[in-house]
């Protein structure tokens, strides 16, 4: 995997301020239920426009020449906007593995973020997104392995749509496994879908990694998947992401 010079010699700095990016990015926050204690255990960090205009926006202006900026951005402003809001649970962090060249030095600017902002740098949780590149498995692996000695949980998304597969779960041992919304999707009524969800709970069991479903819409989504032991959840039926708002387990009727 290659990156230009220009990039490896940029100081944290750079990230800290946006350097090169080329535009404005807000965050919004979608809120992670552990449905055993009906309470909030995470936010998801979600990029939007200097307007609030969506991911897909967002994503429509990133290239070759600005990912590196784009990703180290998104860690900075959404540590930044988390302190501010007074988040006191974990923060999921979405990140690009394509655009982290060395993951030692690239988490230089996220710590310094924190530091700068007053966030517990234990309540971090590194997600792997990459759209639509499929990701090196080593050197994602590399990844996990660097944030883990700094004791930062990683989580895998999408789980089940993308690249993602059973050898990469085994092999990369996340902290967290997020099962795509279309896996999930009416999973009450799908044999198929149920068998699959079963066999990926047994190996987390046994390798220790939590599973959440995300994209849940429905009251029945929810009790299928709740009933063969998944804790975590995350959609529509608890919550919408809301642009700099962190939404509390008393604002959410169905945790009532």
């Amino acid at each position: 995997m290659h990156f230009p010079d220009s990039i490896k010699q940029q100081t944290c700095s750079d990230c800290l301020t946006g350097k090169d990016l080329g535009f404005q990015i807000r965050m919004a926050f979608q809120p992670i239920i552990d449905w055993q204690s009906k309470s909030i255990f995470a936010y998801e960090a979600l990029v939007r426009g200097p307007e609030g205009e969506g991911a897909g926006w967002v994503f429509s202006h990133i290239n070759d020449n600005n990912k590196y900026y784009f990703d180290q951005a998104c860690r900075v402003k959404a540590i930044e906007t988390a302190a501010k809001l007074g988040c006191n649970a974990f923060l999921n962090i979405n990140f690009l593995p394509n655009a982290v060249y060395n993951p030692d030095t690239c988490i230089k600017a996220t710590i310094e973020a924190a530091d700068l902002y007053g966030f517990d740098l234990t309540k971090l949780i590194f997600e792997v997104t990459e759209g639509e590149q499929i990701p090196d498995k080593d050197h994602l692996n590399r990844i996990f392995r660097s944030y883990a000695k700094r004791g930062f949980q990683t989580a895998i998304d999408d789980y089940g749509a993308g690249y993602a597969t059973l050898d990469w779960l085994t092999e990369l041992k996340p902290d967290i496994l997020k099962l795509d919304m279309q896996l999930i999707r009416h999973i009450e009524q799908h044999p198929a879908k149920q068998f699959i969800v079963e066999q990926t709970l047994a190996q987390c069991e046994l390798q220790g990694t939590k599973v959440l479903a995300e994209g849940i819409e429905s009251k029945a989504e929810l009790a299928y998947l709740s009933s063969v032991g998944i804790r975590y959840f995350q959609g529509y039926y608890f919550a919408r992401p809301q642009l700099e708002y962190l939404a509390a387990a008393a604002e959410l009727p169905v945790l009532q």
